[in-house]
């Protein structure tokens, strides 16, 4: 397991997270990804992509420890990256265009325009044939990745920065500056809203009906979404929280989050003691100004995500859905065939991730 953040300070950490009686965190890697900040990350099986503010995608292979080459699709800063199972990756951005991706090839499958401005927040349904996004042209569009275009465009009356489906793909919720908007898929309207004192940075679904939600103070709270009832709150860290994590790992729920004041924290959440104070496991300190946030799960047939539940539950399921959009690729790739052989990656000399700085020292002082 790897705990993997970006930062203000173009750095991409990677930590070592080792589960048993007493979990412990180890400095794995430090590699300078890109030259600005770190704006996005995320994660499936294999690789962890970074978007940034110098407009590129890098990726990177967790197995071999290399980097694996860059996508130059995008002219603005990186917003959103979303991986669907193995298969595909949808990127968002400035530009107010969402990219999809093969991951197989790193191929752009497809360039959307989905936003009249930038593209804040996108999110893949757990059937990998949905996908919904906001901007700041004030709307909430519904995709069909199936066929690649609008399925529906709602009008928002501000400009929303977070949108996320529940992991049973029967809800959806949006952010907009301090309030939570709960909508029912199967009919596109607002079931209840969460208000809080504070603007919201960062949402995530423990299960499908509660959500932990964390922003510009040092507390973690989450609500249901039924009753949007406060259950539980915390302060969790020192200054504002960038991001949360969550996954479930053979019956335990684990909450991963990311601060301004530099500290990544993992907590233990006992579903049954919902209203009781999560129990910090362990805690890293990177002496960074952390933006981003995502845990790389390297045994994945023990592991399983909650806001991929669907997606990994079964690898048939997955080559079925695969196959369908095998079928119907066609329609992506025949209008988007130049711009996929002229900006399809760049492949640089393969490096691996840098070891942690103290490993270096120590290295020479031996040498000494």
């Amino acid at each position: 397991m790897e705990l993997v953040a970006g930062c203000y300070e173009q750095v991409l950490f990677g930590f070592a997270a080792r589960p048993a009686e007493s979990w412990t965190v180890v400095p794995d890697f430090t590699h300078h990804a890109h030259s600005a900040s770190l704006s996005a990350v995320a994660v499936n099986n294999r690789y962890v992509v970074t978007g940034s503010r110098d407009e590129t995608i890098q990726i990177y292979d967790m197995k071999k420890k290399i980097e694996h080459g860059a996508l130059l699709q995008h002219n603005g800063t990186i917003t959103c990256l979303e991986f669907y199972g193995t298969t595909h990756l949808l990127s968002g951005a400035e530009d107010g265009l969402i990219c999809i991706w093969n991951t197989k090839r790193w191929e752009c499958l497809k360039s959307i325009r989905a936003h009249k401005g930038h593209v804040t927040s996108l999110s893949i349904h757990p059937s990998g044939k949905l996908a919904l996004s906001v901007g700041t042209d004030k709307t909430l569009r519904t995709w069909n990745l199936v066929e690649g275009r609008s399925a529906f465009i709602k009008n928002l009356k501000q400009n929303a920065q977070i949108i996320k489906w529940s992991p049973d793909g029967e809800r959806y919720v949006t952010v907009i500056t301090n309030k939570v908007d709960i909508y029912k898929l199967d009919t596109a309207s607002i079931t209840g809203t969460i208000t809080t004192e504070k603007r919201i940075s960062s949402l995530r679904f423990i299960t499908d009906s509660i959500i932990a939600i964390a922003g510009d103070d040092e507390m973690i709270r989450f609500y249901s979404c039924d009753s949007q009832k406060c259950l539980c709150e915390f302060k969790a860290h020192e200054n504002r929280i960038k991001d949360i994590y969550s996954f479930e790992r053979e019956g335990q729920h684990v909450i991963v989050t990311a601060s301004s004041d530099g500290y990544i924290k993992i907590w233990n959440l006992d579903l049954n003691k919902i209203k009781d104070m999560p129990s910090l496991l362990c805690e890293v300190n990177t002496k960074a100004r952390l933006t981003c946030l995502a845990v790389w799960l390297d045994q994945a047939s023990e592991v399983k995500e909650n806001s991929d539940k669907a997606a990994t539950s079964s690898q048939a399921n997955e080559d079925e859905k695969a196959s369908i959009v095998k079928v119907k690729k066609v329609c992506w790739t025949q209008k988007s065939a130049t711009t996929a052989k002229r900006k399809r990656k760049i492949a640089p000399e393969k490096q691996t991730l840098e070891a942690p700085l103290q490993k270096k020292k120590k290295k020479r002082k031996s040498l000494a």
